[in-house]
């Protein structure tokens, strides 16, 4: 079995997480963990291999079979352009999750891997990721239907990291969570095989836990908020302000759900619904399972002669597993 040597970029939720689910995979191993932050990272972790990610010529190239870049979507993958230099140098997988920006990822994910040679595996996480192969299945086996994903099930809610972290970069705020509720209407309407026609803010509504910096606008904040393209905009969004005591207290855990339905007639009369699951207690630690597999894949592709951009709709779900064909045709077919 070729062991996967693995660098970590970033030390937040994410990262943390990736490196606690390393040991549980056997194919794989840490080489590296790159972080703006050294000197914190290592009082936390000192028995870690931490570099800093300014001075990422320090990781031997030889070293790294693939990166898992942990960083926002928006300050450090698109804009901060991480994602297109690391994978200029390495195999890539990350978690980009701006919807409305994905084409303009990938097409410089794409520039980025096919100058380098190297394979970068983007949009990886549950939604886009695994709820995106859930639609194009629904899509595939339900003509006619219309796959609508709902996240937040439960009276809490849940969190998006990347919402959360979308929040913190408005100057003035110190430190925020952000939870999505779906509307049980909405699901109920595309349960019935309706197909109604949804805009994005009829399926959900957010809510914004925020604690503020010493001396900031609460009016200003909020309004950066609401009116933030590609996050808030489109939808019904509450904001509380809190204490950071409170937000620690009251909002420390980070559960997420969601499903995918679709519904359509297979025939008159006759209807078929499709729905796809996913229960986290931790989001980040669901996240970092899937972004583990596709590492695995985005290997597997390099050594197979290929490069370039990848999303999780072009990876074979074979080359996710640990386990040898034979093994899957065994056990799982």
């Amino acid at each position: 079995m070729e062991i996967k040597r693995v660098a970590v970029v970033g030390y937040g939720n994410i990262g943390r997480a990736v490196i606690a689910a390393l040991p549980k995979q056997p194919d794989m191993e840490l080489a590296a963990v790159l972080t703006r932050r050294v000197e914190q990272v290592r009082e936390q972790a000192p028995d870690l291999p931490i570099f800093s990610l300014d001075r990422i010529d320090l990781v031997a190239r030889a070293n790294v079979n693939v990166a898992i870049l942990c960083g926002g979507s928006c300050t450090d993958l698109f804009d901060g352009r991480q994602g297109p230099q690391l994978a200029e140098r390495w195999n890539t997988v990350d978690s980009f999750d701006t919807h409305a920006r994905i084409r303009d990822y990938a097409e410089l994910m794409q520039t980025a891997a096919e100058k380098a040679g190297t394979v970068a595996v983007f949009s990886v996480g549950w939604d886009p990721g695994t709820f995106s192969l859930a639609r194009v299945y629904a899509d595939a086996f339900l003509p006619g239907c219309k796959p609508y994903a709902f996240y937040g099930l439960t009276e809490q809610g849940g969190l998006s990291m990347g919402h959360s972290d979308a929040i913190r970069q408005i100057p003035g705020v110190a430190d925020a969570r952000q939870y999505t509720h779906a509307k049980p209407e909405a699901m109920e309407l595309v349960r019935s095989g309706k197909n109604p026609d949804f805009e994005p803010g009829d399926l959900h509504w957010r809510e914004c836990i925020v604690v503020l910096e010493d001396g900031a606008d609460e009016d200003e904040v909020r309004r950066q908020i609401v009116d933030m393209p590609n996050y808030f905009a489109p939808y019904q969004t509450t904001v509380e302000f809190v204490t950071q005591e409170e937000l620690e207290r009251d909002y420390s855990d980070m559960p997420h759900d969601g499903v995918v339905i679709a519904a359509s007639e297979t025939s008159p009369g006759n209807a078929g619904v499709i729905e796809y699951a996913n229960t986290w207690n931790s989001n980040p630690e669901g996240t970092a399972g899937i972004m583990l597999a596709f590492a695995r894949a985005a290997v597997r592709l390099r050594n197979q002669g290929q490069c370039g951009a990848f999303t999780p709709l072009d990876v074979p779900p074979a080359l996710l597993s640990p386990r040898s064909r034979e093994e899957l045709l065994t056990k799982f077919m």
